[in-house]
């Protein structure tokens, strides 16, 4: 691999995950924000500034990462797929179960104070919908929701990824054999938020396009004659100015809303990948070079594990505490994830240092 695209490959896969906490910390009162969402409040500069940020300009990082994985093990064909397969659970899998009960584990201790015991209830994260102390639900529960609904909801990127991983002789036969029919399929499954258990078709395409560049020797480490940055940005930022006021403008939800929305989102991903990716190479090199950032980059993994359920559980202690205090959504968006970046590079360091044989199996083998 050209050292230059190694560089990128890991400066981005830092930046998409440190602005991660930016898409999480947002704190519009929807509290799942899919990309096609309403928003059921006034228009004001904090919540336009927080939709238009947290879904619309940060949207572009998970396909990014898609395609970054999916190049990655393209490259690795000469290994045979079982052993891939398998070294794939131990790196993917293996902290997934990890980080989900470490999460158990943060609400837990969150849940035993009464200030912070608010903080998790306002926070209201569980993905079964039962918000309940643990001791009420039982050990049935806790493990249900350890295997199969985490907490710590970000790990369903992982648990993707390693699903994409077992099905890549599929994506690479389809993308190299039968290339059109292929992407109209993943393109359609990637519009339509296309979803079963264990299987979300929002990755499916982004993945099987990083097999296809690698697979066909793409320069990508490089911009491309064709690439325009003035138009790519101006395509990416206008799209998502558009879809966001839409979000504002709409007050029933509609099947044709929807798909505006949807494609509109699809089509302000794809350009944000193109603009963020070729534009802006000459910052990759310089931060590249900067001792201080090289040694952040390796904690990526454990900032992913760990933010969340903090960042949420942080959010709403800002807002029990400076509720009252104007301008404290916009402070809070802003301060709640920084601190919260911050605090997790330090304890990913410290853990590292104090305990580096549990911190590998913990980051699957990442950041040494």
């Amino acid at each position: 691999m050209h050292r230059f695209l190694s560089q990128k490959f890991k400066f981005y896969t830092f930046i998409c995950i440190a602005l991660l906490l930016f898409v999480h910390g947002y704190n519009l009162q929807v509290t799942y924000l899919a990309p096609f969402s309403l928003v059921d409040e006034e228009l004001t500069f904090t919540t336009f500034f927080e939709y238009f940020v947290a879904n619309g300009l940060l949207r572009f990082r998970i396909p990014m990462l898609f395609i970054i994985s999916g190049y990655i093990f393209a490259i690795q064909d000469k290994r045979p797929y079982g052993e891939r397969a398998k070294r794939r659970f131990i790196t993917l899998m293996v902290p997934y179960f990890i980080w989900s009960a470490i999460g158990l584990a943060i609400t837990y201790l969150w849940q035993q104070h009464p200030v912070t015991s608010e903080a998790v209830q306002r926070a209201a994260l569980d993905q079964l919908g039962d918000n309940r102390p643990y001791e009420e639900m039982g050990w049935g529960g806790v493990i249900k929701r350890w295997l199969v609904a985490p907490v710590s909801f970000q790990l369903w990127f992982i648990r993707s990824l390693f699903v994409y991983n077992l099905m890549y002789p599929i994506f690479r036969w389809g993308v190299t054999k039968h290339t059109i029919p292929a992407f109209i399929i993943l393109g359609f499954l990637y519009i339509t938020f296309f979803q079963v258990p264990l299987l979300e078709g929002q990755g499916m395409f982004f993945f099987a396009l990083g097999i296809w560049l690698q697979k066909r020797s793409y320069p990508i480490e490089r911009r491309p004659e064709w690439h325009s940055h003035f138009l790519s940005w101006a395509v990416f930022i206008g799209i998502n100015i558009i879809k966001t006021f839409i979000a504002f403008e709409f007050d029933t939800f509609t099947d044709t809303i929807k798909m505006a929305l949807s494609v509109l989102y699809a089509c302000a991903s794809f350009a944000g990948v193109i603009a963020v990716w070729f534009g802006f190479d000459a910052v990759v090199q310089w931060f590249m070079e900067k001792r201080w950032f090289t040694w952040s980059t390796n904690f990526s993994f454990f900032i992913y594990g760990l933010h969340i359920p903090l960042l949420s559980f942080v959010t709403n202690l800002f807002f029990i505490y400076l509720g009252h205090y104007q301008l404290h959504r916009l402070f809070t968006y802003l301060v709640a994830p920084t601190l919260v970046l911050l605090f997790c590079i330090a304890m990913a360091a410290l853990f590292r240092w104090i305990a580096p044989g549990i911190y590998r199996v913990m980051t699957g083998g990442r950041g040494f």
